[in-house]
């Protein structure tokens, strides 16, 4: 019997099923396990060509007929915001983010719960469990935490850190070219702030600061309104076949 090391990634692909973001489509991903020693390089390899990691798994689209998820990357010195994204900006100004340690907590799955509820109640991960958020978050071989978003407070100037509920989170990976934006959420009574845009932002903000070149965002899918919203996110770099492509 053959056996393979721990550290040695072995790939698989999924059955065909519906995609979820072009009627009539279906879709098919291949994946493998972040696990052992070389996780973290390997999420660095995989990410850079176009993985995406959910708890211990990297995957990626191989559907046979479409070809319509392209993973984007923002330029993040090149980065100017447009006006719209500078009204958002403002707008969110009494807010401030702080990175905490990936561990679970009630406050946010309540708050996970209310989004999932308001924004995706058809969505895949309406049935998610208390358990199985506990290990989207803290489920992981790699550098990654969680960015908390509340409202500033006394002691902000000097902590860096608001005060009071929490307003959203954003699990992020810390890769060494760049951030990638796992999974985010918030409270949906704040909606009217865009906190959605509001967060990219300010995870481009972030980038800049520890001197990385790249924002992650997963796949944008052409014709899909659910992932419009990343196109506005430019300069970004797609992959393409010839490999990443600047989109200005």
């Amino acid at each position: 019997m053959t056996s393979h090391p721990r550290d040695t990634p072995q790939f698989y692909l999924t059955a065909p099923s519906p995609c979820p973001y072009l009627q009539g489509q279906e879709e098919r991903k291949v994946f493998t396990h972040l696990v052992g020693r070389r996780a973290r390089d390997l999420n660095e390899i995989l990410t850079q060509g176009g993985f995406r990691r959910s708890q211990t798994i990297a995957y990626r689209p191989a559907c046979e007929t479409c070809r319509a998820c392209i993973s984007v990357r923002v330029v993040v010195d090149d980065f100017q915001p447009s006006a719209s994204q500078r009204r958002i900006l403002t707008r969110n100004d009494d807010l401030v983010g702080a990175p905490e340690p990936n561990r679970p907590s009630s406050e946010q799955y309540a708050l996970f719960r209310r989004y999932l509820d308001a924004r995706h109640g058809d969505g895949g991960m309406i049935d998610m469990t208390v358990l199985d958020y506990a290990m989207m978050v803290e489920d992981s071989h790699v550098d990654t935490h969680l960015v908390a978003y509340r409202r500033h407070g006394p002691d902000t100037a000097i902590t860096g850190r608001g005060a009071g509920p929490a307003r959203a989170f954003c699990l992020t990976d810390v890769l060494s070219d760049g951030l990638s934006m796992v999974y985010s959420f918030y409270d949906p009574e704040e909606a009217g702030r865009s906190p959605g845009t509001f967060m990219i932002l300010d995870h481009i903000r972030r980038a800049r600061a520890m001197g990385l070149p790249y924002l992650y965002l997963g796949y944008w899918v052409d014709g899909s309104r659910k992932m419009d919203y990343k196109a506005r996110f430019r300069p970004q770099e797609r992959l393409m076949g010839q490999g990443w492509v600047r989109a200005e």
